[in-house]
Protein backbone atom coordinates (compact mmCIF):
# COMPACT_ATOMS: atom_id res chain seq x y z
CA UNK A 1 0.00 0.00 0.00
CA UNK A 2 1.43 3.39 -0.96
CA UNK A 3 1.55 6.35 1.44
CA UNK A 4 -1.16 8.08 -0.60
CA UNK A 5 -3.40 5.00 -0.30
CA UNK A 6 -2.84 4.81 3.47
CA UNK A 7 -3.67 8.51 3.82
CA UNK A 8 -6.81 8.02 1.70
CA UNK A 9 -7.94 5.11 3.88
CA UNK A 10 -7.25 7.11 7.06
CA UNK A 11 -8.97 10.23 5.69
CA UNK A 12 -12.05 8.24 4.66
CA UNK A 13 -12.51 6.88 8.18
CA UNK A 14 -15.02 8.56 10.50
CA UNK A 15 -15.50 7.40 14.09
CA UNK A 16 -18.85 5.75 14.70
CA UNK A 17 -21.03 5.21 17.75
CA UNK A 18 -21.26 1.54 16.62
CA UNK A 19 -17.68 0.80 17.63
CA UNK A 20 -15.92 0.66 20.99
CA UNK A 21 -15.35 4.18 22.33
CA UNK A 22 -11.77 5.40 21.95
CA UNK A 23 -10.50 2.26 20.28
CA UNK A 24 -7.12 2.39 18.52
CA UNK A 25 -8.64 3.52 15.23
CA UNK A 26 -10.53 6.39 16.88
CA UNK A 27 -7.47 7.45 18.85
CA UNK A 28 -5.40 7.46 15.65
CA UNK A 29 -8.12 9.48 13.88
CA UNK A 30 -8.13 12.15 16.61
CA UNK A 31 -4.31 12.13 16.89
CA UNK A 32 -4.04 12.80 13.14
CA UNK A 33 -6.76 15.46 13.31
CA UNK A 34 -4.97 17.25 16.17
CA UNK A 35 -1.54 17.00 14.53
CA UNK A 36 -2.93 18.32 11.24
CA UNK A 37 -4.63 21.21 13.03
CA UNK A 38 -1.43 22.05 14.88
CA UNK A 39 0.61 21.96 11.67
CA UNK A 40 -1.89 24.28 9.94
CA UNK A 41 -1.63 26.78 12.80
CA UNK A 42 2.18 26.64 12.82
CA UNK A 43 2.32 27.11 9.03
CA UNK A 44 -0.03 30.12 9.25
CA UNK A 45 2.08 31.52 12.05
CA UNK A 46 5.27 31.22 10.00
CA UNK A 47 3.52 32.96 7.10
CA UNK A 48 2.36 35.75 9.41
CA UNK A 49 5.86 36.30 10.76
CA UNK A 50 7.21 36.52 7.22
CA UNK A 51 4.51 39.02 6.22
CA UNK A 52 4.99 41.14 9.35
CA UNK A 53 8.76 41.24 8.78
CA UNK A 54 8.22 42.28 5.17
CA UNK A 55 5.70 45.00 6.10
CA UNK A 56 7.94 46.96 8.43
CA UNK A 57 7.94 49.88 6.02
CA UNK A 58 7.28 53.34 7.39
CA UNK A 59 4.06 54.76 5.93
CA UNK A 60 4.30 58.49 5.24
CA UNK A 61 0.51 58.86 5.43
CA UNK A 62 -0.89 58.81 8.99
CA UNK A 63 -4.07 57.00 7.91
CA UNK A 64 -2.05 54.28 6.17
CA UNK A 65 0.19 53.93 9.20
CA UNK A 66 -2.82 53.68 11.54
CA UNK A 67 -4.45 51.05 9.33
CA UNK A 68 -1.22 49.08 9.19
CA UNK A 69 -0.79 49.22 12.98
CA UNK A 70 -4.40 48.14 13.54
CA UNK A 71 -3.98 45.22 11.14
CA UNK A 72 -0.74 44.26 12.86
CA UNK A 73 -2.33 44.37 16.33
CA UNK A 74 -5.26 42.24 15.16
CA UNK A 75 -2.91 39.70 13.60
CA UNK A 76 -0.82 39.51 16.77
CA UNK A 77 -3.95 38.95 18.91
CA UNK A 78 -5.02 36.19 16.54
CA UNK A 79 -1.59 34.56 16.79
CA UNK A 80 -1.74 34.77 20.59
CA UNK A 81 -5.09 32.95 20.59
CA UNK A 82 -3.61 30.34 18.27
CA UNK A 83 -0.58 29.94 20.57
CA UNK A 84 -3.00 29.12 23.39
CA UNK A 85 -4.84 26.70 21.10
CA UNK A 86 -1.56 24.89 20.37
CA UNK A 87 -1.17 24.36 24.14
CA UNK A 88 -4.65 22.81 24.22
CA UNK A 89 -3.80 20.62 21.22
CA UNK A 90 -0.58 19.45 22.93
CA UNK A 91 -2.56 18.67 26.09
CA UNK A 92 -5.10 16.68 24.05
CA UNK A 93 -2.24 14.71 22.45
CA UNK A 94 -0.91 13.96 25.96
CA UNK A 95 -4.37 12.72 26.97
CA UNK A 96 -4.38 10.41 23.93
CA UNK A 97 -1.07 8.98 25.11
CA UNK A 98 -2.16 8.52 28.73
CA UNK A 99 -5.55 7.02 27.83
CA UNK A 100 -7.75 9.80 29.23
CA UNK A 101 -8.65 11.41 25.88
CA UNK A 102 -12.34 11.51 25.08
CA UNK A 103 -13.49 11.34 28.69
CA UNK A 104 -14.95 14.26 30.63
CA UNK A 105 -12.55 15.70 33.22
CA UNK A 106 -15.49 16.42 35.52
CA UNK A 107 -17.63 13.28 35.28
CA UNK A 108 -15.35 10.66 33.70
CA UNK A 109 -18.08 9.90 31.16
CA UNK A 110 -17.37 9.76 27.41
CA UNK A 111 -17.48 13.23 25.86
CA UNK A 112 -19.11 12.03 22.66
CA UNK A 113 -17.74 11.55 19.17
CA UNK A 114 -19.70 14.40 17.56
CA UNK A 115 -18.42 16.90 20.13
CA UNK A 116 -14.84 15.63 19.82
CA UNK A 117 -15.02 15.74 16.04
CA UNK A 118 -16.23 19.36 16.20
CA UNK A 119 -13.88 20.36 19.06
CA UNK A 120 -11.05 17.81 19.39
CA UNK A 121 -9.54 19.69 22.36
CA UNK A 122 -12.75 19.40 24.42
CA UNK A 123 -12.19 18.28 28.00
CA UNK A 124 -15.81 18.38 29.21
CA UNK A 125 -18.93 16.61 28.00
CA UNK A 126 -21.61 18.85 26.55
CA UNK A 127 -23.65 18.66 29.76
CA UNK A 128 -20.65 19.46 31.98
CA UNK A 129 -19.66 22.33 29.68
CA UNK A 130 -23.18 23.78 29.87
CA UNK A 131 -23.12 23.54 33.69
CA UNK A 132 -19.73 25.23 33.73
CA UNK A 133 -20.98 28.06 31.50
CA UNK A 134 -24.13 28.54 33.64
CA UNK A 135 -21.96 28.81 36.77
CA UNK A 136 -19.73 31.36 35.02
CA UNK A 137 -22.77 33.45 34.05
CA UNK A 138 -24.16 33.36 37.59
CA UNK A 139 -20.84 34.41 39.12
CA UNK A 140 -20.30 37.06 36.47
CA UNK A 141 -23.74 38.54 37.25
CA UNK A 142 -22.94 38.79 40.99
Amino acid sequence: MTTATVLKVVSDYRPSEDEEFMNERQLEYFRNKLLGWKEDILRESRETVAILQKETENHPDLADRATSETDRALELRTRDRQRKLISKIDEALRRIEDGSYGYCEETGEPIGLARLDARPVATLSLEAQERHERRERVHRDD
